[in-house]
This record gives structure tokens, C-alpha cells and sequence, in this order.
């Protein structure tokens, strides 16, 4: 009975990591080309890598956004697919691809103005603010067309796994991040006869790369038709009220994935104050190095919206019962075993940041030790997060965050007010703020507010 309750069948945890892991390994290519890119960019030195992380802010606030658009649209989709419903499944995608569009529109505004206050915030007392703001400017222009190509690859790509096709988003992102990686090679540096561009080089390579991706999406579902495939000039026909409630969905979500954005943007501000380049570089070489084993988050992730809304969207409201326990023990397990493949990764640091100064080298390394060793904890919150959301409670993730991130934050101030401590030691104690967003997940999950067929629902 226990094994029943709390951990799932072989069968079970068989189909999790047949979805899981074509995910995983799409992200841990891109992870590993853009451990490559900053590889590239930390030969420029401090600063240069220091620029490019800090408009990467812009690019990480970006993403988050048409992330956040995908998924509460992959709400629906899943459960849609799960109802064998093909009109609901193309209304989602229709959200997706206007909303994520009108966000590209605004990414590639914002990124050709490149407005030097903004990056500034960024920096604050920085000693070598004027230098790195320099060089984020230069970047921000240079890859701010990519921000549309992004989006609708993500808006086809996150549809495509959300009914189970999770290999031909993996070969797509293969070819891309070669290809990304490639042009790198031509224009950070100047081969083959192209000029040496540096920090607008990668920019650049990384536009390329985008335009690609998105073309071999779109030969991808015109030859195969999936069933949520719609002809294009029929992307305004919605139905407004399945549309609005996605967006209250959308939101909901928006607001937790922002205000940790936000967060995550104030306290990298406040890191800063503890140095010059050698803070930014080092922060951003340890998360360049961390987002190697963060896979694992999207695949718990990816995994519960595909098997979760398929059994809720066929109206399996046990099953769906039964699968949450399991989905939350395997999530930890998961945890368990990448928090050692984190440890592990340390060894990088030396060989793939060799040009960056020893003090940033060292605080990439702690860095990379205290995320990994959150890894459990932060694994089992995605799961938690993962189930409300696919039955369509988005409250939660509000509240959770809410709390959590004025203790992040309020933390963060204290820290760099009251103490002398350095950015990792501040951001391994800020971040026992997510014990708290378990435990208020934890209570709230037993309400099952979550075991909801949104299909029928809508109707």
C-alpha cells in the first residue's frame, strides 16, 4: 500500500522519463551551447562578460513572459488532447501565438532602444558600471530580433510536447544550437574572413540561429499536421470566452513567474554592490554552469503537464489522485540524484571560465555548490507547482510566491545592509525563504483545487 500511494509503477515513471527526457536533454544542448557562448565571450574578459550577462536580464525577463504564456495555453492544451478535443487544442495554440507575438513585438522594441538606465539599475554602485553598460548596449541591439523568431518556435515547440511529440523539438533545437554555435565561431572572433564583432558577434550568431529554428518548426507541422495545426489565416477566429479564461489562467501565472523575476533581478542588482566585473562575470559563470543540471526541473515539469492534464482532461479524476503522489515523489528522487550531478560540475569551472580572473572562478564555484545542493527542495516545488497548475489552479503559485518572495527580497536588503557577506553566502541563506513556498504548497495541494477537468468546464 505504501508503494502504491507515495511512488508509482514501473509503468509509470517508464512513460514520466519517455517525456522527460527528450526535454531534458533539448535543454541541457541549449544549456551546453550557451555554456560554449559564454565560454566565447569570457575569452573578451571581465567586462565583456559582464555586459552580456547583464542585458541577458532583459532576454531572462523576456522569456519569462512568453514562457509563462505557453504554459497556462499548454493548460488547455494537454487536457484538450486528453478530451480528444482538436478545435480546443488549436485555440490554444492561437493564445499562445498572438500573445508570445505581441511579447517579441515588445522584446525587439526595447532591445533596439537599449536604454543605458535600464541596464543601470542593474549595476547601481557597481565600480565598472560605465564599461559594462557599454558593452550590454552593443549586445541588446544586436540580438533583439531574435526575440520574435523565439517566441513561435517556443509557441510550436511547447505544443508539440504538450501532446506527447517530444523528439522533433529535440532534433530542431540539436540543429539550432549548432548552428548558434557555429556563428559564434565566425563573428565573436572574426573567422573565416567575417570581421571580429565580439559581444555584438554573439548577438548576431544568436539571431541566425532563431530564424533557423523557427523555419524547421514550421516545415516541421505543415509535412506532419499535428492536430492542433490551423491555417493561419484563420489566427483571429477565437472564441472569447475559452480566450479569456486562458488569460485569467495566464495571469495568474504571470504574476508568480514575474515577481520572481523581479526578485531574481533585485538581488542580482544587490550582488553587484559587492565588487566590480569580477561579481557579475563570477555570478554569471556559476549560473551558466547551474542551468546544466536545472534540466531537471523542466522535465518534472513537462512530464506532469502531459500525464496529469491528459488523465483530467479525460475526466480520470483518480487516477489523476493517484498520479499526484507519485509525480511528487519521483520529483524528489529526481532532485536527489541531480544535486549529485550539480556537485559534480564544479570541475567546469576551471576549464571552461580559465580567462575570467581567479575571484571570479571562485564565486562561480560557490555558487554552483549551493544550488546544487538545493536541487531536492527546489525539484519538489516544481512539482508541487506543476500540479496546480495543470488543473488549473493558479491561485496557489500566488500565494507561495507572494510570501516567499518578500522574504526573498526583504532578505536580500537586510544582508547587504546589516553584514559584510559575500554573493554566494547571501544567496544560499535568501534562499531558505522556498522551505516556506513548500510548505504553504504542500496544505494547499490537499484542498485539491487542482483536480479539475477544465474541458468540460469550458463547456
Amino acid at each position: 500500500m505504501v508503494k502504491n500511494k507515495y511512488f508509482g509503477t514501473m509503468q509509470f515513471y517508464i512513460r514520466a522519463l519517455s517525456i522527460a527526457l527528450p526535454v531534458m536533454a533539448q535543454l541541457l544542448i541549449q544549456n551546453f551551447v550557451s555554456l560554449i557562448d559564454n565560454f566565447m565571450v569570457a575569452g573578451l574578459g571581465d567586462v565583456k562578460m559582464a555586459g552580456v550577462n547583464v542585458a541577458g536580464m532583459l532576454i531572462f525577463v523576456f522569456l519569462i513572459l512568453s514562457t509563462t504564456i505557453c504554459s497556462a495555453g499548454g493548460i488547455f492544451m494537454s487536457q484538450f488532447n486528453g478530451a480528444k478535443d482538436k478545435e480546443g487544442m488549436q485555440q490554444s495554440l492561437r493564445f499562445k501565438l498572438l500573445l508570445t507575438g505581441f511579447a517579441g513585438i515588445v522584446f525587439v522594441i526595447v532591445g533596439l532602444i537599449a536604454p543605458r538606465n535600464l541596464f543601470g539599475i542593474m549595476l547601481t554602485v557597481n565600480k565598472d558600471a560605465d564599461v559594462i553598460i557599454d558593452q550590454a548596449v552593443k549586445y541588446s541591439r544586436a540580438v533583439a530580433f531574435s526575440g520574435l523568431f523565439t517566441v513561435f518556435s517556443q509557441s510550436i515547440a511547447s505544443s508539440l510536447r504538450e501532446i506527447e511529440i517530444v523528439c522533433p523539438p529535440l532534433i530542431i533545437s540539436i540543429i539550432a544550437t549548432l548552428v548558434n554555435t557555429f556563428f559564434n565561431w565566425i563573428f565573436i572572433y572574426g573567422n573565416l574572413g567575417a570581421p571580429r564583432l565580439e559581444v555584438e558577434g554573439a548577438g548576431i550568431a544568436t539571431v541566425i540561429a532563431r530564424a533557423v529554428e523557427l523555419v524547421l518548426f514550421i516545415v516541421y507541422v505543415l509535412i506532419k499536421k499535428p492536430p492542433f495545426l490551423f491555417n493561419i489565416f484563420k489566427l483571429f477566429e477565437i472564441k472569447i470566452h475559452l480566450f479569456g479564461t486562458i488569460i485569467k489562467k495566464s495571469i495568474m501565472i504571470l504574476y508568480s513567474e514575474l515577481t520572481w523575476a523581479v526578485s531574481e533581478a533585485v538581488s542580482n542588482a544587490l550582488y553587484n554592490t559587492r565588487g566590480g566585473a569580477e561579481v557579475v562575470s563570477g555570478m554569471s559563470a556559476g549560473f551558466a554552469i547551474a542551468n546544466l543540471f536545472f534540466i531537471c526541473f523542466a522535465g518534472t515539469v513537462t512530464a506532469t503537464s502531459v500525464i496529469l492534464g491528459q488523465e483530467l482532461g479525460a475526466g480520470k479524476l483518480k487516477e489523476a489522485r493517484r498520479y499526484k503522489n507519485w509525480i511528487l515523489s519521483g520529483s524528489s528522487v529526481f532532485g536527489i540524484v541531480f544535486m549529485f550531478i550539480g556537485f559534480s560540475t564544479v570541475f567546469l569551472v576551471p576549464f571552461v571560465f580559465k580567462n575570467l580572473s581567479s575571484n571570479s572562478q571562485g564565486i562561480a564555484r560557490g555558487l554552483i555548490i549551493t544550488a546544487a545542493a538545493y536541487l531536492p527542495l527546489w525539484a519538489y516545488l516544481n512539482g508541487q507547482y506543476a500540479i496546480s497548475r495543470t488543473g488549473g489552479d493558479t491561485v496557489m503559485g500566488v500565494v507561495c510566491d507572494t510570501v516567499a518572495n518578500i522574504l526573498f527580497v526583504g532578505g536580500m536588503f537586510l544582508l547587504v545592509g546589516l553584514t559584510s557577506l559575500g554573493p554566494v553566502a547571501m544567496y544560499a541563506i535568501v534562499k531558505l525563504s522556498d522551505f516556506v513556498k513548500a510548505v504553504i504548497a504542500y496544505f494547499w495541494l490537499k484542498k485539491e483545487r487542482w483536480l479539475v477537468n477544465l474541458t468540460v468546464v469550458q463547456k
